[in-house]
């Protein structure tokens, strides 16, 4: 897979899992929410210290974003399950 849309793809996994809307994830990184549109669709290259700001704005590591074995069924988008309240 291409490493900027592997990025992309990671980047939406954990945004979208953080409940977080693009310009959430922009405003904590310093940036526009143009900017993270455009790295969640693979179409810009970001610098090693762009990854280490997104990484900051979502709660995870720099690596855990360049993830290839990233299990999407941890961070599947949908409603989350009900947990019982042991009543």
């Amino acid at each position: 897979m291409d490493i900027r849309k592997l990025l992309g793809a990671n980047v939406r996994r954990y945004r979208l899992s953080a409940n977080l809307s693009q310009e959430a994830v922009a405003v904590r990184m310093g940036a526009d929410r143009a900017f993270v549109s455009q790295i969640e669709r693979g179409g810009q290259n970001v610098t090693l210290l762009t990854i280490h700001h997104l990484a900051e704005a979502l709660g995870v590591r720099p690596v855990d974003l360049l993830d290839e074995d990233l299990k999407a069924e941890e961070y599947a988008i949908g409603p989350r399950p009900v947990e019982p309240d042991g009543a």
